[in-house]
């Protein structure tokens, strides 16, 4: 999701946040075959709230919006009603923010959400919210207190699960903590952390994956400085040949990121780039490992278009965000060659991708292309509706995910 930062909506400060989560290049002709869009892609949810970022379920199949930090969004997360119009805030309008309304910072970073852009919910009915707690620079008073964390929310009883504070040691000041996987098999929850961060001046050059213990609560920051984690150094492009083309100088480290149905093979890869990358999770979590031994471990998967969003089905297929030709696209298990998939006109900026018990992939058009900090001249033309899509994958998936 699969798979930015802080901004005042300027491209000068977009190099210290846009979280740009989905890709745009698209591969050359050898490696991407067009494939008509599935008559089963339909508008599923048309919101007034800006851009749609993450996307997960409740256990009922219910829908949660992640809406994108790059809006700066009053609500954070949200449930989508009924009416496939609105949204209730979820789990309260408490945890939207950890401000309060008079801009003062509340006492307890535990009870609040501050910068949200990864969720998923597990099997066990735990709503993961990923909080890279990037609203603020450290060099604008950022509190030492508030830290990236991983947030638990009971679904079933409606209650706090637990609190996960990502530690020092796998978090620089350039991180910036944007998709995740959880693992219950291994007991651990694998973080993509991007890092176009504060500092980082738009180059996710100090990209990492980051395995946090879910028994011990430790995390460690693992392939920082391995080529399947860097970005090249290659703008982000959309609309190619068309009127509406543009791009930006932005770098995105990895960033989409998805785990198999038998918790073996973890996929990964930068949104600047045209690889996707896989390793086992016996060798991620295998701590006698050095750097070294643990970046040979590394496979070289498909080739790929810049993408952000990450997902995969109960056969290995693999879908990716196509940010920049409004389309999700799917690597198959069996050729291992990158098909466009679904498109449409509107889906402008597709994000995160997931699998819901409806049988259904699910993803949001974010429109972040159309904000005025991507556009070339400086005027905004993102505008609601802001769409949720579903559309049938090749096998069905892990809920959630």
């Amino acid at each position: 999701m699969h798979r930015f930062a802080h901004l005042n909506l300027k491209l000068a400060s977009l190099a210290a946040g846009a979280a740009l989560t989905a890709g745009a290049a698209a591969c050359g002709d050898s490696t991407s075959t067009a494939r008509p869009p599935q008559a089963t892609l339909e508008v599923h949810a048309r919101l007034d709230a800006t851009g749609v970022g993450g996307i997960t379920q409740m256990p009922d199949g219910r829908v949660i919006i992640g809406f994108h930090p790059f809006y700066n969004p009053e609500v954070q997360v949200a449930l989508l009603n009924p009416d496939r119009k609105s949204t209730t805030p979820y789990p309260s309008m408490e945890w939207q923010s950890c401000k309060n309304a008079d801009g003062s910072w509340k006492p307890d970073f535990n009870a609040c959400l501050d910068w949200v852009l990864g969720l998923h919910t597990d099997r066990n009915g735990v709503l993961w919210l990923l909080d890279s707690a990037r609203s603020t620079d450290k060099a604008a008073g950022r509190p030492a207190g508030l830290v990236p964390k991983l947030v638990g929310w009971n679904t079933h009883k409606n209650e706090l699960e637990r609190v996960l504070p990502i530690s020092p040691e796998a978090t620089l000041t350039e991180s910036q903590h944007n998709d995740f996987v959880v693992d219950l098999k291994h007991d651990v929850i694998v973080i993509a952390d991007e890092a176009i961060g504060e500092g980082s001046g738009g180059v996710g050059d100090k990209a990492a994956l980051v395995v946090v213990d879910l028994s011990t609560g430790e995390s460690r920051r693992l392939l920082q400085g391995h080529h399947s984690v860097m970005p090249l150094k290659e703008p982000i492009r959309w609309d190619v040949g068309r009127p509406t083309s543009g791009a930006v100088d932005l770098y995105v480290g990895v960033d989409g990121i998805a785990l198999d149905k038998k918790r073996e093979w973890l996929y990964f890869a930068p949104l600047n780039a045209y690889t996707m990358y896989r390793i086992r999770m016996s060798d991620l979590l295998d701590t006698s490992l050095t750097a070294a031994q643990l970046g040979a471990k590394v496979e070289t998967y498909a080739d790929k278009p810049f993408n952000g969003g990450l997902s995969i089905d109960e056969d290995d297929n693999l879908y990716l965000t196509e940010v920049g030709e409004r389309a999700v696209g799917v690597i198959p298990s069996d050729t291992r060659k990158y098909e466009r998939l679904v498109s449409a006109p509107d889906m402008v900026w597709p994000d995160g991708v997931t699998f819901n018990s409806d049988g259904a992939m699910y993803t949001g058009a974010a429109q972040l292309s159309l904000t005025s900090a991507l556009q070339a001249d400086g005027v905004a033309r993102n505008k609601a509706p802001y769409l949720v899509y579903r559309f049938k994958p090749l096998a069905p998936g892990a809920p959630g995910f």
